[in-house]
């Protein structure tokens, strides 16, 4: 155990005997069963803004979160210090708090049957051989493209380059410990434009598993110099009812909601707008969703759940009706269901796209609002009233007239997703949700 406190390079062993180590300990404190996540993550970043380097920072974190059973009582802590002493003080403090809790009948480890001891090995793992250096050459030359681009972009919020090498694990008393690598790569780029006595700001960022999957950083530079600049000239709009086209970076915030509302802890605390709605129609009948946890190179991908239980594919919607719910262990017992392998969240979530790019979705509206970035946190996913701040552009002819700011929209979630009419080609693959952009039939714009 020593020897592992002082590693600087961990292994897939090193891991899972760390986890073995804690579990052993659990049961020596006298706990009935135990779990622990484990996550150990090294890598760097750099900030260079106006030509000038602001910020190099390593980092090398440990995460581990315990949780001890005494029948049904349950108590978790969590640590980043592996030395014993420190694991015996979390696994104690754990077993403290779980003599003294209620007892959840719902609690517990997933069913042995249920667990991935025989999990895929999906290819997460790519490895960014970078220099701080050379990611400094590189934030470098990002920035004097972008601002030698344009004349009217003055100011530069900064350029960011990151690279991370990670573990995740998971083990619990049932004797499965799954541990799997995963790389995550990321270049960012934030600008401001001026026009007479006007500024707007905009970014553009690149991530990925794989660096080679990497948009190049002249690439980065020109997406965040035109976002920024055709911001200038923006106008409020009057109140009215619109079309409304989410370009693919937004709409994959619409269909979080939709996961939101069907995730286990919003129905069994019956705080859903979807709530009942299984076997029901959400979305209309051309559209389906899917998850694919398999994929390599995909920051979604996942071999396990958060309760250790193999990942799988899963049909949410199909022909618009409601499938599944998104459920882990806990909420599946608490609602006298199966899981669905979801405990933390959706694996690689798929809409199905038609055959139109971004501009044909414009096209296909004609005359309407194209949102290309929300603000604020207005959306109620018990009653599905949906209300945030945005900034697009005015699309007359299927064409582009004009920037606007400073207008919000609203609608309801149910009537939004059932009005949905057409998903773009321009499939955006940065996270978790992969999506086009979305065209809905109608929305208030509330504006002057």
């Amino acid at each position: 155990m020593n020897e592992i406190a002082q590693l600087n390079v961990f292994t897939k062993e090193n891991v899972q005997e760390l986890i073995a180590i804690i579990l052993d300990e659990a049961k020596r404190q006298g706990a009935s069963s135990a779990e622990v996540d484990v996550g150990i993550n090294k890598g760097f970043n750099i900030a260079v803004r106006m030509g000038d380097v602001e910020t190099v920072e390593y980092n090398q974190d440990k995460i581990i979160e315990i949780t001890v059973y005494f029948g049904q009582r349950s108590g978790s802590a969590s640590l980043s210090d592996i030395r014993l002493e420190a694991i015996r003080s979390a696994v104690q403090a754990a077993c403290n708090i779980a003599r003294f809790t209620d007892e959840d009948t719902f609690s517990g480890l997933a069913d042995r049957e249920l667990l991935a001891f025989n999990y895929p090995t999906i290819e997460l793992a790519y490895p960014w051989e970078l220099s701080v250096k050379q990611a400094i050459e590189m934030a470098l030359e990002c920035e004097g493209t972008a601002l030698a681009k344009d004349k009217r972009i003055t100011n530069s919020e900064g350029v960011t380059i990151a690279t991370s090498s990670a573990w995740t694990g998971y083990g619990n008393s049932l004797g499965f410990i799954g541990v799997y690598p995963v790389t995550r790569h990321e270049i960012s780029c934030i600008l401001i434009a001026k026009q007479g006595d006007e500024m707007q700001r905009d970014y553009s960022y690149s991530v990925a598993c794989d660096p080679s999957l990497l948009v190049p950083i002249q690439q980065v530079a020109a997406n965040a110099v035109d976002r920024t600049v055709r911001r200038l000239g923006a106008r409020r709009l009057p109140t009215c009812h619109v079309p409304v086209v989410f370009a693919a970076e937004e709409a994959r915030g619409l269909l979080g909601h939709f996961i939101g509302a069907i995730s286990g802890s919003s129905l069994y605390r019956k705080a859903s707008f979807l709530l009942d709605h299984l076997g029901k129609p959400v979305f209309p009948s051309h559209i389906t969703m899917d998850e694919r946890p398999y994929l390599p190179k995909s920051l979604g991908s996942a071999p396990f759940d958060n309760d250790g239980v193999e990942t799988r594919p899963n049909v949410f919607i199909k022909d618009g009706v409601l499938q599944n719910y998104c459920l882990g262990v806990y909420s599946a017992r608490k609602l006298g269901m199966k899981t669905t392998a979801n405990a933390g969240g959706v694996h690689n979530l798929f809409i199905n796209n038609g055959k139109k790019d971004l501009n044909g979705l414009l096209k296909t509206m004609d005359k309407g609002l194209l949102v290309t970035e929300l603000m604020g946190n207005g959306v109620n996913i018990l009653t599905g009233d949906y209300s945030r701040g945005a900034t697009g552009f005015w699309v007359e002819g299927g064409e582009v007239q004009y920037p606007v700011e400073e207008i919000t929209i609203a609608g309801k979630l149910a009537d939004m997703y059932g009005n949905l009419v057409e998903v773009g080609n321009d499939i955006d693959y940065r996270g978790n949700i992969k999506t086009g952009s979305i065209l809905l039939n109608n929305m208030m714009i509330a504006g002057d």
